[in-house]
């Protein structure tokens, strides 16, 4: 029966993650699988691996074969360099001891690159968030110095107006004022006009 080591789909819409299966090829993506030996979660930086590196060994010992993708995550955990060296350590090339000494340095070397990777994730999101409260920071001061300018010039405007001096005040009424009159005068006047007028000759 050929078998294959595949991606089984999992999770939501918009964020999956996998489980590595080993499934002959001609049953479905997600049907039934033979033995679950791991999984992968490309959601997160750097992409989460879970896999049972000793039965993943077994399987490609006995044949099974990776796909393209469940092949870069074998890789990326070392399960194709171990096989590569069990394989030679049956051709005779080395011993089984050399083949662990190998296969460890080759372990620490990565382990080191994953850690490298992760600290450096983590001080450029730490440098961003930085960034972005100095950010927040700057114009919440240049929101409030503006504010501030504007309630001082508002308060300048608001002395010199009491301030002022009533003499220098311009008389909004002076020159609009029509003079007092004595009501006697303005209703005698007429009635002497008329008095004085003589009559035209008949």
């Amino acid at each position: 029966m050929p078998t294959r080591i595949r991606l089984q789909r999992k999770g939501k819409k918009g964020r999956p993650y996998y489980h590595i299966v080993v499934a002959d090829q001609r049953a479905p993506r997600d049907g039934k699988y033979i033995e679950r030996i791991g999984a992968y979660d490309p959601n997160q930086n750097p992409a989460l691996v879970e896999l049972d590196m000793d039965r993943a060994v077994t399987w490609m010992q006995q044949g099974a074969q990776p796909t393209d993708t469940c092949r870069a995550i074998l890789s990326y955990r070392g399960v194709l360099y171990k096989n590569h060296l069990l394989n030679g350590v049956k051709k005779g090339a080395f011993d089984e001891a050399e083949a662990e000494r190998r296969f460890d340095i080759w372990v620490n070397e990565k382990s080191t690159k994953i850690e490298a990777k992760r600290k450096d994730l983590g001080d450029a999101a730490e440098a961003a968030m930085k960034d972005r409260i100095a950010g927040e920071t700057k114009k919440a001061e240049d929101m409030a110095a503006a504010l501030s300018a504007k309630l001082a010039a508002a308060s300048a405007e608001e002395v010199a107006a009491v301030e002022t001096p009533a003499e220098d005040q311009p008389d909004a009424v002076e020159g609009t004022e029509v003079p007092a009159t004595d009501s006697s005068e303005v209703s005698e006047a007429p009635a002497a006009d008329a008095a004085g007028e003589e009559k035209p000759a008949e």
